[in-house]
């Protein structure tokens, strides 16, 4: 690509953990602080988005989580605070939902 290119070399890890940048070891300690997003599965109507956000601002760190409701497709989540997103996983599972795959 016109003559230059910069290439930087990444930390190879085993095949078993998968590559470096979603290993996991790498997604264990992932802490989330201030706002963010994630993508969630399973939402139908209002009552589940209340489920949700009870759940979720349950969470130890979280100041505040409001769902944007996709009837049969990917609702939105978005969080304030600082939480492991191993926590927030959880308190999205145990009310009945899953948090999409990236």
């Amino acid at each position: 690509m016109c003559g230059t290119e910069s290439r930087k070399e990444l930390p190879l890890v085993s095949a078993a953990s998968g590559c470096s940048c979603c290993s996991k070891e790498a997604a264990k300690e992932v802490t989330v602080a201030g706002d963010a997003e994630y993508a969630l599965e399973g939402l139908t109507c209002g009552h589940c988005v209340q489920t949700v956000e009870k759940a979720v601002t349950a969470v130890a760190g979280v100041d505040a989580a409001s769902v944007v409701l996709v009837p049969g497709g990917r609702s939105r989540l978005v969080i304030s605070g600082a939480v492991a997103e191993a926590e927030l996983r959880d308190a999205v599972v145990s009310a009945g939902y899953s948090l999409a795959t990236r």
